[in-house]
Parts: structure tokens; sequence; C-alpha cells
């Protein structure tokens, strides 16, 4: 239990970089986001690449990654990686950053969140009580930056990530990073193409 706590407090971590954007916008700007994050995408990917192919070993790996982690790629990497790409696709038309801020959100937050109250083995859906707490997090997280419908399919689509964890080809499809891309591309999809 206590390595769970200390991945899900290495999670909430990772909501400094959309609230510090939110918080000192002429200070830290979303180039400053883009950034950092394509900076710790280079380091996770070499560290990624070192302990897969080496084999290292290092003491925080015991502790931060799953079993299911060990010989494919963590869950911190995907978490940047997920995070980047949001960050990333502000740059495609129609997309903000009242889309990409609350995706990371979800992630730095609400899956932390629901991760506690669910259960951590990364192959089994939650239960639905978790799922409900899950997408009403996800949505408040939405609400104050985009419309109402559009937070609504966030919440869905960051839910749906973080409950359903698909295997393709033996991988897990880990939640770190497919709740900001869903989620992103939901709320893009309800800011886009509905009225309210």
């Amino acid at each position: 239990m206590a390595d769970e706590v200390s991945r899900r407090l290495v999670h909430v971590t990772g909501a400094a970089v959309p609230l510090a954007h939110l918080g000192w916008p002429d200070l830290i700007t979303w180039r400053v986001v883009q950034g950092f994050l394509a900076v710790a995408l280079v380091v996770v990917c070499v560290l990624e690449a070192v302990r897969l192919t080496t084999g290292l070993d290092w003491v925080v790996y015991d502790r931060l990654t799953r079993e299911y982690e060990q010989d494919n790629p963590a869950g911190y990497a995907l978490y940047i990686v997920g995070m980047a790409i949001v960050a990333f696709a502000v740059e495609l038309p129609g997309v903000t950053t009242d889309v990409a801020v609350p995706a990371m959100l979800m992630l730095a937050i609400g899956d932390p969140i629901s991760g506690l109250l669910g259960s951590g083995d990364a192959s089994n859906v939650k239960q639905a009580w978790v799922l409900l707490v899950m997408f009403g997090v996800c949505t408040l997280l939405a609400a104050p930056f985009v419309p109402p419908a559009a937070a609504v399919l966030g919440g869905v689509a960051a839910t749906f990530a973080d409950g359903v964890k698909p295997r393709i080809a033996g991988y897990v499809v880990d939640d770190n990073f497919s709740i900001p891309v869903l989620g992103a591309l939901a709320m893009w999809v309800g800011v886009r193409y509905l009225p309210f």
C-alpha cells in the first residue's frame, strides 16, 4: 500500500505543470510548458531505453513500477508521453489550452484518486462506484475550461481510459497515456461539434 500511495503522490506532482501555467501565464507560457515536456520526454525515453535494454534496476523503479511494467514501458514514461501529446496538440486547428489543461489535470488528479479507491491491478475493470467518482472528478476538472457537454464527454473518455486497460499484442495500454489523450480528444469533439 505504501508503494501505491507513493505512485499516486508522484502522479499528483504532474498537476504542477498545467497549474503553473494557469497561475503565472505571463511567466510560464504554453511554450514553456511544451519545452519542459519536450525535455522530460527525451529524458524518460533515454531512461526507459536504458532500463529495458540493460536491465537497470534502481530502487525507484522497484517502488514506482508495477509487475507488468518490468518488461514494458513504465507508467511514468507513458505519463510524460500522454502529457506531451496533449501539450503539443494545441498546435492543431481548433485545439486550445482550454482542452489541454483539463486533460492533463484528469491524469494528474483524477487518476490518482481513482487509483487509491480502486484496484491496483491494471488488467481488471474497476468497480462501478470508483468509475463514477472518476467521472465526477474529471468532469468537474474540465467544467471551468470547456462547455458542459464537452466536460461530460471528457469525463466519459477519461473514465473509460481509466477503467478499461486492454492488452494489445501482450502490452497493457496504460491509462497514463490514454487518459489525457482520450480526454482531450473527447473535449475537442465536444467544443467543436456540440452547441452547449
